[in-house]
This record gives C-alpha cells, sequence and structure tokens, in this order.
C-alpha cells in the first residue's frame, strides 16, 4: 500500500497508478506563516475589520468567513483613472521579512508525518480588483477604462509577485493554495479574450516565481472554469481546485490528458445544508467517485477552498468515510 505522498503523487503523473482514490486533502497540511497573519490580520467572527488595502471586510455570527463589504460609500477606488491617488497596497517586505522561524518547525513536523507543506494564499488579482472597487465597477471599467485597468492588474500582478517571492525565499513550501475565484457556477466572470488580456498575463508571472522553485501550484476557483482549462495548465497549475460539476469534468478529462488534477466534483449545494442525510451526501460522493476518477488525475472533494471549510460539520466525515469505502471497494485498500 502506497503511503499518503506516494499515492499523491501517482494521482499527479499523467500515466500514474495510484493504489487508491486520495480522499479529499488527506495529503495536504495547512500552517500560518508571516505573509498570511499581516495580511489577514484582525478577522474574527462577528465583527466588521478592514484589510491592508483598506477594504472593509464583514464577518456576521454564524458565517464561515468574512467577505467584503463593497457599497458607494464604502469603496477603495471610487474612480479607476485615479487610482494612484486611492490604491495603496501594502509592503509585504517591510512587514513580513521576518518571524518565519515557526512556519519552518512546522513545516517539518508536517513532512515528518509524511503530509504535504501548504500554504493558502488568498485574495487574487481578480479578487482584489473587485474588493476595492466593487464588482460592477470592475466589470464596467474592463469595458470602459482598459489602459487604466491594465496598470491596476500590474500593480496587483506585482503585489502578488512580492507575496510568492516571500513565501519562496523563506519557507520553500510543497504546495501553495492559491485563491482566486474566476467565475460564477455556469460562467466566466468576464469573457476568456477579456481574462486572458488582463489577468492570465498577472498569473504568468506570479506562478513563474512558484514553478521555478518547484512549488506545486493548486489554485482554487470553485468556478466555471471551462473555457479556460488549457490556460490554466499553460500558468503551471497543477491542481485545479474547486472543480464545480457545472463544468463539463469529463470532457475536460479527455482534454487536458492528465496535464492537470482536477479537485471536486461534488455539488455541495446539495448536500452542504443542515438537514442533508447521511445517504443524500453518500450518493453525491459517490456519483463523483464513479463518475470522474475512472478517467485519473483526479480528487474527488468538496469544492471550497480549504480542508474543513464546509458550512455544516456533518458533512465532512460522512464525504471522508464514503471515498474510504469506494476505496475498499474498488481497490481493497
Amino acid at each position: 500500500m502506497l503511503s499518503i505522498k506516494d499515492n499523491f503523487f501517482e494521482t499527479m503523473k499523467k500515466d500514474g497508478k495510484p493504489d487508491r482514490l486520495v480522499n479529499m486533502w488527506e495529503p495536504f497540511e495547512l500552517m500560518p506563516y508571516p505573509v498570511l497573519l499581516y495580511v489577514m490580520a484582525g478577522r474574527e467572527r462577528g465583527k466588521n475589520t478592514r484589510d491592508r488595502w483598506g477594504t472593509l471586510i464583514t464577518w456576521p455570527e454564524g458565517q464561515v468567513s468574512g467577505m467584503p463589504h463593497v457599497t458607494a460609500n464604502e469603496k477603495v477606488l471610487p474612480d479607476i483613472t485615479k487610482w494612484r491617488e486611492y490604491v495603496k497596497g501594502p509592503d509585504l517586505v517591510a512587514h513580513c521579512s521576518e518571524g518565519w522561524e515557526s512556519a519552518l518547525k512546522a513545516q517539518e513536523e508536517i513532512r515528518a508525518k509524511g503530509k504535504l507543506s501548504t500554504v493558502i494564499a488568498p485574495t487574487g488579482v481578480f479578487e482584489q480588483l473587485h474588493y476595492i472597487m466593487g464588482f460592477e465597477d470592475t466589470l464596467m471599467n474592463f469595458l470602459l477604462e482598459p489602459e487604466s485597468m491594465l496598470e491596476l492588474c500590474e500593480v496587483i500582478g506585482e503585489y502578488r509577485c512580492t507575496f510568492m517571492r516571500l513565501i519562496v525565499e523563506h519557507l520553500k513550501p510543497d504546495v501553495v493554495l492559491s485563491h482566486d475565484d474566476w467565475g460564477s457556477k455556469r460562467s466566466l466572470f468576464v469573457s476568456p479574450e477579456v481574462w486572458r488580456e488582463f489577468i492570465k498575463p498577472q498569473y504568468r508571472k506570479i506562478y513563474k516565481i512558484l514553478t521555478d522553485a518547484g512549488v506545486l501550484i493548486m489554485h482554487h476557483s470553485d468556478s466555471f472554469c471551462e473555457p479556460i482549462a488549457k490556460d490554466m495548465i499553460d500558468l503551471g497549475i497543477g491542481i485545479w481546485q474547486g472543480a464545480l460539476p457545472e463544468n463539463d469534468i469529463v470532457r475536460l478529462q479527455k482534454e487536458i490528458g492528465g496535464r492537470m488534477v482536477m479537485m471536486g466534483g461534488c455539488d455541495m449545494s446539495k448536500i452542504d445544508l443542515p438537514d442533508s442525510a447521511e445517504e443524500q451526501i453518500r450518493a453525491e460522493t459517490r456519483r463523483a467517485c464513479e463518475a470522474y476518477t475512472p478517467a485519473g488525475n483526479f480528487i474527488v472533494s468538496f469544492t471550497y477552498g480549504g480542508p474543513g471549510d464546509v458550512i455544516f460539520k456533518h458533512v465532512d466525515p460522512i464525504m471522508a468515510d464514503e471515498i474510504a469505502q469506494y476505496n475498499k471497494e474498488i481497490f481493497g485498500q
């Protein structure tokens, strides 16, 4: 029987031979580190705070996480043509060049357990745009003020490059889980052409830092990304985490041909509910196992952005147990 890590790496290979399905987030273990602690400082359930860019973050009681609250009166950037006057990104080098010792120690412990040291890098380029100006302005400004938007994208892109350089220089984890949602359940937020013009060039620079260092890129986008899946491969993304079943996953598997692993596949709108029954959760998890794993290079999981992120906590262990049952039945493991 392969180790958890070796089985994962076999799943990653184009013609790999895993001896069972990877059970959701089993190979990965997240750890805090200075940049994450700095950019997420102050966020607590039940509080309103401002992030390092000045965006109001609201986190009501009973909600899973904080979200940007961008209104006409609460907008960091009211005029894209004057972005230099309003947008003051945080100086990561000044604030995050020290204090890495505990992260390095945690990384050693994770690797000693046979797991992959994984860091989460929230708020990607597209998300940062709508955090500071709202969705409506973001989408309109791509069309009405493309020159200013490209300038701002490049500034945010360089901020993310600094983010990744600090991670690589001080820690060099096994995996970076980079967040940027690029679409809704059924479409991209912008056309593929607009995405390729404004967003993709930033990620070509950002992700080159990681691929050059041998760090595996797991990109979270629980979205309809079908039209740009091959672009994601081009950017060096090893795992598309958050692959919704609204994407034609089976067709994409044939087109991708093992060049990128997809992770997700479960329709959480059907099972992540306060009253979801065990049989519902098992049925949806089993459906994803049977539909997507025969082609290989697929990890069945919920589609949210990290371990334990299900809203209703009875769901996660049942999903994991159903995958374990599938492994016993199909692989004898």
